[in-house]
């Protein structure tokens, strides 16, 4: 399908939007019904973004939701404000991607403004997504995550505040950043353990804990292990509890075939993702440098 015309259209319409508000603006324009000029103009510019969308031209798109925007926070339209940022921060995500995010934080600041913190953590997440995928700047995408946690916290919903404080301690983990990311497994394992829904998935996020208390030191590591069974007696049964108990022992025993064949074994069952193998190899390593010191 041609979808020239659609930018042609697309272009007319900025242009008489252009013009409403030039015309809003005059001396004659504000004694007769400036502000409906402007209402017509916001309607134009967004069709106009509409028109850009379906010619897959992403930057016009979001900069015509941009300018409907702006011109709804000049008549202090702030809902319809934040929504147009969101729009064109939507269309700037496949164009630009700096520039979605700058939009996206400008709606934040409107829905943070009006005490709409459950939508700016929504938006916070975006934002995260775009740092994880395009930008690939994971402290920034840390930042967000905590932001949009803070906010879900504040409004009383723990369990997206979780999600998002996992996200946190994922990266933390690969940052090498052990102490902020065992912090939260233990919190959020400890919510779980009392959440007869969410009780299955406690044995994970304490597994995860042992895991980065085994990669600073292997003392602190058995003590945590023995916390988290106190606490959680049903942890002890589980086969993540039972593997790292093995991998205790073979790391006392500096034995990395019984190592590896631990983690075999276990991976024969439940496949390991991309975290757990990163984690589970820098232990490992830490047993051959041993080994190698002792040579």
């Amino acid at each position: 399908m041609d979808n020239s015309g659609k930018e042609k259209e697309a272009l007319a319409l900025l242009a008489d939007a252009e013009k409403k508000v030039k015309s809003s603006q005059s001396f004659l324009g504000t004694l007769f019904g400036g502000s409906s000029k402007l209402e017509e103009a916001c309607d134009m510019y967004a069709r106009a973004a509409n028109m850009f969308k379906m010619a897959k031209n992403w930057s016009a798109a979001g900069n015509a939701f941009s300018q409907a925007a702006l011109l709804h926070l000049q008549m202090q339209s702030k809902h319809d404000a934040a929504t147009n940022f969101i729009d064109a921060g939507n269309a700037f995500k496949k164009a630009d991607p700096q520039e979605a995010i700058n939009c996206l934080n400008r709606a934040i600041e409107i829905y943070t403004d009006m005490g709409r913190f459950t939508i700016a953590a929504k938006h916070h997440i975006s934002i995260a997504e775009v740092y994880e995928t395009e930008l690939v700047d994971i402290d920034k995408a840390i930042a967000h995550y905590e932001q949009a946690a803070d906010y879900y916290k504040g409004e009383e919903s723990t369990s997206s505040a979780n999600k998002c404080l996992l996200k946190v301690a994922t990266y933390a983990a690969q940052l090498e950043q052990y102490p902020k990311a065992i912090e939260i497994y233990e919190q959020v394992g400890t919510y779980a353990m009392d959440s007869t829904l969410l009780k299955y998935s406690a044995k994970d996020h304490f597994f995860k804990a042992a895991l980065c208390h085994f990669c600073v030191d292997m003392l602190n590591a058995k003590l945590a292990l023995q916390k988290y069974e106190e606490m959680f007696p049903a942890f002890s049964d589980s086969r993540e509890c039972k593997l790292v108990k093995k991998l205790l022992d073979a790391f006392e025993e500096q034995n990395v075939d019984a190592y590896t064949d631990s983690v075999k074994e276990f991976d024969t069952i439940s496949r390991l993702d991309q975290w757990l193998t990163t984690m589970l190899l820098r232990i490992k390593k830490t047993i051959q440098d041993e080994e190698s010191d002792l040579r």
